[in-house]
């Protein structure tokens, strides 16, 4: 894996002789140039910048994001909790585009085996496409959310690029993709036959305005990732002006900060990408700062983990069940006694038992269950549903 990074070059960051003992640049094991790489066997966490952005449409130039981000994250101090996290140094462009993908894809799935979580830093957003295909060698499906004002489907014919990622993992073979949730689409970057093949597939798009009335409700659905991809064009330009793809309206800054704890929480969320960083656009490095505090909440959320789920042992559950008039399942909610955090049980074919017996405890929030209790059928219990069978 060593052949893949380069070292960081921790001496040219800002401030870097004024780390103390529990700031992160002095806790987390860094692989710089007078260290040799790290030791990963026994840490939980792994931070890997990305220099790749020759496919990153209108926006290159975010290969160089990483760096930016380390100099303000390493700044930061670990909260009440022991942290064992590895900065493996950036994995640079390779002769071709694939050459990088292949690296990407290769260094994420080793990390996956061991059950370590990788935080990719940088480069365009069709590294996602890499970050999917390192869960091929498993033997089950997988979720993909993006937190994105676009669902970045694009023309599936063309080669792959930032904006048309999704296609190739609809397209690919074999296909790993059990749901993919889009988080904050801004209706005005999105035309409507890819709202409506959206519903074909099943898949779920959260619009910004609806989620912004609510922002609880962000957590159920980031609950049931494997794999979050966040887009900092997500978030509204005046909060993190460094994309050249930024727009006026987005998430606020501490918005993005809540959801990428929720991340952190979730028991099923395994790798996580924050993307799109462009520091040729950046205001006094905003969104380099922005971006290390949402890496620093995801930290905190991992090491809050309530370890609720799977959900083995029924007697740490309150369990409910409604029935719905005119129709021939029961639904069944549990409610963690530790979390208060919901799930809805979705009954599926026994000979698909192994395949799916990751997705059919489907994360929801009480609002489902109030909806259930109003006869009528909550949506991610239908869509689910829907796809099991």
């Amino acid at each position: 894996m060593q052949e893949y990074f380069s070292p960081i070059d921790i001496a040219s960051f800002a401030g870097y002789k004024k780390y103390t003992d529990s700031s992160f640049g002095k806790i987390i094991n860094i692989h710089t140039s007078a260290a040799d790489f790290p030791d990963i066997e026994n840490i939980h966490l792994a931070i890997i910048g990305v220099e790749e952005d020759r496919r990153a449409l209108d926006n290159e130039g975010c290969g160089l994001a990483s760096d930016y981000v380390r100099e303000h994250l390493y700044k930061l101090f670990q909260g009440n909790y022991s942290i064992k996290i590895a900065d493996l140094g950036n994995i640079k462009k390779g002769n071709t585009i694939d050459d990088t993908y292949f690296a990407v894809t290769d260094v994420l799935s080793q990390l996956l085996k061991k059950n370590i979580v990788p935080i990719v830093i940088g480069g365009g957003q069709d590294l996602t496409y890499c970050n999917y295909l390192a869960y091929q060698k498993m033997e089950q499906t997988i979720n993909v959310v993006a937190v994105d004002s676009a669902f970045d489907i694009g023309n599936g014919e063309d080669e792959i690029h930032s904006q048309n990622y999704l296609s190739k993992i609809i397209l690919h073979k074999p296909n790993i993709l059990f749901n993919y949730s889009n988080v904050g689409y801004q209706t005005y970057f999105v035309d409507q036959d890819s709202i409506e093949l959206m519903d074909k597939l099943y898949f779920d798009a959260h619009r910004l305005g609806v989620l912004r009335k609510n922002m609880e409700e962000v957590e159920p659905i980031v609950r049931n990732a494997d794999v979050l991809s966040f887009d900092v064009s997500a978030i509204r330009q005046c909060d993190a002006p460094g994309n050249s793809n930024a727009s006026p309206n987005g998430f606020y800054g501490e918005e993005a900060c809540q959801i990428t704890r929720y991340a952190g929480m979730s028991d099923k969320l395994s790798s996580v990408g924050f993307y799109e960083i462009n520091p040729a656009f950046d205001t006094n490095k905003q969104t380099a700062h922005l971006v290390a505090q949402m890496i620093w909440y995801f930290i905190d959320g991992f090491y809050n983990r309530k370890k609720d789920y799977p959900i083995v042992d029924k007697s740490e559950y309150t369990k409910y069940r409604v029935s719905i008039t005119n129709h021939e399942h029961e639904i069944v909610f549990y409610k963690s006694n530790k979390s208060d955090r919901w799930w809805m049980d979705v009954p599926y074919p026994m000979n698909h038992k192994i395949k799916f017996e990751h997705h059919h405890m489907v994360p929801c929030s009480y609002s489902d269950y109030e909806t259930a209790c109003r006869d009528e059928m909550p949506d991610k219990w239908w869509q689910t549903y829907q796809k099991l069978g």
